[in-house]
């Protein structure tokens, strides 16, 4: 099988995280990174891509207020939300 170079950038913590497990397994980068790449695209390809929840969620200015104003205000508790907790 011939093979192909490529180049992503990764956070540090990420390179760590890669670096810890190859230690652990004794398996190269190439084959970690290869067989992960190949899970995720098998997932892909196979789930409907409405249960496919990114990573990574980019917002609007001017959605980002609004998630940031919910989560410092947030709405008081419905009748309807407060009958959901009522057995915990």
């Amino acid at each position: 099988m011939s093979t192909t170079q490529i180049s992503a950038h990764i956070s540090e913590k990420t390179k760590e995280r890669l670096d810890r497990f190859v230690r652990r397994t004794g398996q190269t980068r190439a084959r970690v990174i290869e067989e992960a790449l190949l899970q995720h695209l098998q997932a892909l390809e196979e789930l409907p891509a409405d249960v496919i929840v990114p990573a990574r969620v980019v917002l609007s200015a001017e959605s980002a207020s609004l998630v940031r104003d919910s989560l410092t205000r947030p709405a008081k508790p419905t009748k309807d939300m407060k009958r959901l907790f009522v057995d915990r």
